[in-house]
């Protein structure tokens, strides 16, 4: 991992893309993550080079971003479920459930944030499966597989071979702004680009849509300052 000398020194993650015709720096807004994404037969070298000749705005873009906030999950913390932020308790019984406004969690104290964090991601794929299959049947498209990540650059993707993937924590947004990344990547089966047609059928879709983008550029951040684990 290239290392640009400074103070502080910083870290940069390098990245080959085959498509890329040139260099392109992104600072993550989550975590500050440095990646520089670079021509595949590009060398280290000249990536260094464009690397010092923007290490003043990397810098000042670093430090001018808040520091990110941790929240370790554990009975007695509060999680957003489906918009609804629900306070942990224990419960008894082999199942999580909802109840007014707590989350019952069953078993050891220890392990209901692993418990926790299984239970959303059940939860999201059955959600973002059920409105990925009424986006797709209503364009006529089908798509190949759904996965779910812990994707902190962006919040779904298609692939050309029509294959969805949803970070897991859209579960912890409202149902409308789930819906919407659903809608949105869906769209991409039909227009595989971010063209006028693109958002033509994404407002077919989900009429409305930039509420519920405008609630991700605001609130979603912060669905990945929860800590599941230690």
């Amino acid at each position: 991992m290239p290392v640009l000398p400074g103070a502080p020194p910083l870290e940069v993650h390098l990245k080959r893309v085959a498509r890329a015709r040139r260099f392109s720096l992104r600072v993550s807004r989550l975590d500050g993550k440095v990646t520089l994404s670079i021509p595949a037969r590009a060398r280290e070298t000249e990536a260094m080079a464009f690397l010092r000749g923007q290490e003043g705005w990397l810098r000042q873009t670093l430090a001018a971003m808040p520091m990110a906030i941790v929240q370790p999950v554990a009975l007695g913390s509060a999680v957003p479920v489906e918009g609804r932020l629900l306070t942990l308790v224990l419960g008894a019984g082999r199942s999580i459930r909802a109840e007014g406004g707590h989350l019952l969690i069953p078993g050891s104290p220890a392990l209901a944030p692993v418990r926790l964090e299984a239970w959303l991601k059940v939860l999201a794929r059955d959600r973002l499966l059920r409105a990925s299959d009424h986006h797709a049947a209503l364009i006529g498209r089908r798509f190949t597989k759904l996965t779910l990540r812990d994707t902190r650059s962006r919040w779904g993707s298609c692939s050309h071979d029509g294959g969805l993937m949803y970070s897991w924590r859209l579960i912890m947004a409202p149902p409308s702004v789930l819906d919407y990344v659903a809608a949105h990547e869906v769209a991409h089966l039909a227009e595989m680009n971010h063209s006028a047609a693109f958002w033509r059928v994404v407002d077919r879709l989900c009429p409305g849509w930039k509420t519920e983008r405008d609630w991700l550029r605001g609130e979603g951040q912060g669905l990945h300052h929860y800590r599941f684990w230690d």
